[in-house]
């Protein structure tokens, strides 16, 4: 039996690097597709396997370790409950455009709020910044100022004109970085600056909707030359919430939470409730009230609804 990480899904078959760099392509074992893993997935790229080898020098996975954190979001595979985009991450790049195509603040908030459930640092990458004019500039700007506050760091980027790359590469030395974002948002190319032994197939954007067409159509891991590891995962069209109660949703809205210690019922889940310490803190502007209006929305919405 040997261990390794899984760096390449496609679905059926992983591949899976052992220690000294080799690269098997396994299988799972037929326990996992029977178990109570309630995922679309249960091996998921950054995952620590064991695995034994077959006759024709493939492997089978017998063992995954227990992870030490994963992103998770709804399936779309409605016979399943989830699917785990990757395990094992150190931080996230969201990348967030506001043109071709535009990332809705629904969008990058439910992403945080999975991201704050399993404490994955986050770091929001706004790209496309050459094409956006006066209006998308102070939309920007706004958005910036409502994520830094909070404590989001928020760094806008140009793949096309190479503004912040460099920056962008000072953060990932030495990290195991998730790449995500909804589909069109410049993923690939932006991987592609990252390490020229990395050759990703870029996309184009459909001009008749103004959304990605996928290019990456399964999550792979890259070993980057200066150190550190980057996953790659396909564009992101919507991003459904699982194993979040009402009572506890508010606590991965940083700002939210922080002011409800000022609530005066323990209970509060800051909607109707008397003397809410968050409502108050909306109507003052210390609270975003986009973000509050997101929270509000999630809360109530069923995500048989969101997907659809």
């Amino acid at each position: 039996m040997k261990t390794g990480i899984v760096i390449k899904s496609t679905g059926s078959w992983f591949d899976v690097r052992d220690e000294s760099g080799h690269i098997t392509n396994c299988r799972i074992k037929g326990k996992f597709r029977t178990s109570n893993i309630r995922s679309t997935n249960p091996v998921a790229v950054g995952d620590n396997v064991s695995f034994d080898f077959e006759d024709n020098n493939t492997g089978v996975i017998t063992e995954i370790s227990e992870r030490k954190n994963y992103i998770i979001r709804k399936a779309s595979n409605l016979s399943k409950e989830s699917q785990v985009i990757a395990a094992n991450i150190d931080q996230v790049f969201l990348l967030v455009t506001l043109k071709m195509p535009e990332t809705t603040t629904m969008f990058i908030d439910r992403f945080l709020i999975t991201a704050e459930a399993y404490s994955i640092p986050t770091i929001l990458i706004f790209n496309k910044i050459d094409i956006y004019n006066d209006t998308l500039k102070e939309r920007l700007s706004e958005l910036k100022t409502i994520y830094s506050a909070i404590g989001y760091k928020c760094i806008e980027i140009s793949v096309i004109e190479n503004i912040n790359i460099e920056t962008l590469k000072e953060e990932l030395n030495n990290k195991t970085t998730l790449i995500s974002g909804n589909s069109g948002v410049g993923k690939s190319s932006l991987i592609n600056k990252f390490d020229p032994i990395i050759n990703q197939k870029t996309g184009i954007i459909s001009s008749s909707h103004n959304k990605g067409k996928h290019t990456t159509t399964f999550a792979e891991m890259f070993e980057l030359s200066y150190g550190g590891y980057i996953i790659d995962t396909p564009g992101i069209k919507g991003f459904g919430l699982i194993d979040f109660g009402k009572y506890d949703l508010f606590h991965y809205f940083p700002e939210i939470f922080k002011e409800s210690a000022k609530c005066q019922y323990n209970n509060c889940i800051h909607v109707n409730e008397p003397s809410c310490a968050v409502k108050n803190a909306v109507e003052k502007g210390i609270i975003s009230e986009e973000r509050y209006y997101n929270y509000l929305t999630i809360l109530h919405q069923d995500d048989e609804k969101y997907r659809k």
